[in-house]
């Protein structure tokens, strides 16, 4: 059993093709959904209006292993994988009872949205911790 934070879905039929099978792209929105899940469970928030920093994705893979189809239950398993300077990498894991359907990464960087522009700033280390907390990571 993979250690992380656990965040519960159910396929919807909008998120299927023509063959019953989940399109390809959900699985990126799947893992965005649970990185917000994660952040909430922090008792953060990814984003609000007006907000100073912001958390732009820079990469993202996902390894496909078996098909999801509409109205199955899965979980996703998000962890903070790595942290440098200016970007946090999570790492979810993706499964439906006992069958591993795939897992992939995301990575953000931590942004100032000063002046109408981006940069890459610091990640605040409270942001870390408290994330780790609720993913139940340690150190």
């Amino acid at each position: 059993m993979t250690e992380g934070f656990r965040y519960a879905r159910r396929v919807h039929f909008h998120e299927t093709d023509l063959a019953g099978v989940v399109h390809f792209s959900c699985f990126f929105r799947y893992m965005e959904e649970a990185e917000h899940a994660l952040w909430r469970a922090a008792g953060m928030s990814i984003d609000r209006a007006g907000a100073e920093v912001g958390w732009p994705r820079v990469a993202t893979t996902f390894d496909f292993r078996s098909p999801l189809r509409f109205d199955d239950e899965f979980e996703i398993v998000v962890r903070v994988a790595k942290v440098t300077k200016s970007t946090v990498q999570y790492e979810f894991t993706f499964s439906r009872e006992e069958t591993d359907i795939g897992s992939g990464t995301l990575t953000a960087a931590c942004a100032s949205r000063s002046n109408g522009q981006m940069r890459a700033i610091p990640v605040p280390a409270d942001v870390i911790d408290r994330l780790r907390t609720a993913s139940h990571q340690i150190g």
